[in-house]
C-alpha cells in the first residue's frame, strides 16, 4: 500500500484537541439504553420504598368515590361546575402520589446525564446544515451503521422484554382470579407485589442491555473520533508551530545569543583557551565583581571568533585545556566563575596583569 494511501486512513486515536472540538460540537459518549436503565431502577426502586403509603393513599381514594362520594353526589345536580369540582378534587390526590414518582424520574435522569456527560451546554448541533436536507446524505443516514444498530437495539428490547412480559403474565393468569372476592388492600398490595418483581426482572434485562450498548457506543465514539497521520501532523502544527519555523527561531535566538556575547568579550581581561576546541573570556574589576565573571565561552567555530575579537582588541590569550574545558562545561555566561577555580583564574590574572604592565612600560 502507498504512503498515500495509507494516509487517509483513520488510524490514530483521537487528541485531547480533537475530543475538546468533539464535545463543543456536542458529539459525547452517551448511551441512552444507560439512562433508562438507571431511570427505571430508580422509580422502581422509590415505588418500592413507599409502596405502603402508595396503596393507602389510593385506597382511601377509592374508597371515597366508591362509597362516600357517591353518597354526597346523590343530593346535587351534576353540573358542569360540579363535575370541574369533582375533577379537581380527584387530581389532586391523585397528584400527590404520582408527583413524588415524576420528580424521582426527573431527578434520576438529570443525574445520569451528568455522570455519562458531565455538564455540558452547547446549540451548535441545533445549527442549520444543509447537509441534514440533502436526499443522498439522509439516505446514508438511513442504512448507515449507527442507524442499523439502533434498529437491531430495538427489536432485541422489544424481544427480550416481551418474552419476559408474556411468561411472567402466563405464570400470574391463574391467580388474578382469586382476587375478585379478596380484600381490596390485600388485593392491591399482592398486585403491587407481583409488579414490583417483573419490574426487577424488567430492569435486570434493561441494565444487561444498557452494558453491552455502553461498550459498542464507546466504541463507535472512538472510531468516529479517529484522525489520520496527516490530521495529526496538522494539528500539532497549529497548537505547537511548524517544527520548520520553531527550528528557525531557535536558530535565530541562538544567533543574537551569540552575538550579544560577542559584543562582551572587548571588555574581557583574559581568554582561556584549549587550544582551538574551546575559549572562554573572563573580566574581574576589583571591588565591583566577588569573583572573576565569564562573558563569553564558545567551542569549535564560536571559540575560533571569541580568539579572533581577543586578537583584534589586544586581549591576551592563554592556553589552559583543563581549565577552559571546566570552566567552559560548569560556568554559565554572564555567572561568576566557581570557587574552586578561583585559585587556577587568579594565577592565570596575575600573569595577564604583569605582561599587560610589562607592555605599558
Amino acid at each position: 500500500m502507498s504512503p498515500e494511501s495509507s494516509s487517509g486512513e483513520r488510524t490514530e486515536r483521537a487528541t485531547p484537541k480533537k475530543r475538546r472540538d468533539a464535545r463543543e460540537r456536542g458529539q459525547v459518549l452517551k448511551s441512552t439504553e444507560v439512562n433508562t436503565a438507571f431511570c427505571c431502577a430508580i422509580i422502581f426502586g422509590f415505588m418500592f420504598m413507599f409502596s405502603e403509603t402508595m396503596v393507602k393513599q389510593l385506597g382511601e381514594l377509592t374508597h371515597f368515590y366508591l362509597s362516600d362520594g357517591l353518597l354526597a353526589w346523590s343530593d346535587i345536580v351534576l353540573d358542569q361546575r360540579e363535575i370541574q369540582t369533582i375533577f379537581i378534587n380527584l387530581m389532586l390526590p391523585l397528584a400527590a402520589v404520582l408527583l413524588p414518582i415524576m420528580l424521582a424520574a426527573l431527578l434520576s435522569g438529570l443525574l445520569i446525564n451528568i455522570l455519562q456527560v458531565g455538564f455540558l451546554f452547547t446549540t451548535k448541533p441545533l445549527m442549520p446544515k444543509l447537509e441534514r436536507i440533502s436526499p443522498i446524505k439522509g439516505f446514508k443516514r438511513i442504512f448507515s451503521v449507527k442507524t442499523l444498530s439502533e434498529l437491531f437495539k430495538a427489536l432485541l428490547k422489544v424481544t427480550c422484554l416481551g418474552l419476559l412480559l408474556y411468561n411472567s403474565f402466563k405464570s400470574l393468569l391463574y391467580q388474578f382470579p382469586g382476587f375478585a372476592g379478596a380484600n381490596i388492600y390485600a388485593a392491591l398490595v399482592e398486585i403491587l407485589r407481583m409488579a414490583f418483581i417483573l419490574a426487577l426482572k424488567m430492569t435486570l434485562v434493561l441494565g444487561i442491555i444498557a452494558l453491552f450498548d455502553y461498550l459498542f457506543q464507546w466504541w463507535s465514539f472512538e472510531r468516529e473520533l479517529r484522525m489520520t497521520k496527516q490530521e495529526v501532523k496538522d494539528e500539532y502544527k497549529l497548537t505547537e508551530g511548524d517544527p520548520q519555523i520553531k527550528g528557525r527561531i531557535r536558530a535565530k535566538q541562538r544567533q543574537m545569543s551569540a552575538q550579544r556575547m560577542m559584543q562582551q568579550v572587548p571588555s574581557a581581561d583574559v581568554v582561556i583557551t584549549n587550544p582551538t576546541h574551546y575559549a572562554v573570556a573572563l573580566a574581574y574589576q576589583q571591588g565591583v565583581h566577588e569573583a572573576p565573571l565569564l562573558l563569553a565561552k564558545g567551542q569549535d567555530f564560536l571559540a575560533q571568533k571569541i580568539k579572533e575579537i581577543a586578537a583584534e582588541h589586544g586581549i591576551e590569550m592563554v592556553e589552559n585545556v583543563a581549565l577552559a574545558r571546566s570552566l567552559y562545561q560548569f560556568c554559565e555566561i554572564g555567572s561568576e566563575i566557581p570557587a574552586e577555580f578561583y585559585q587556577a583564574v587568579a594565577d592565570i590574572l596575575v600573569y595577564v596583569y604583569k605582561i599587560r604592565g610589562e607592555k605599558m612600560k
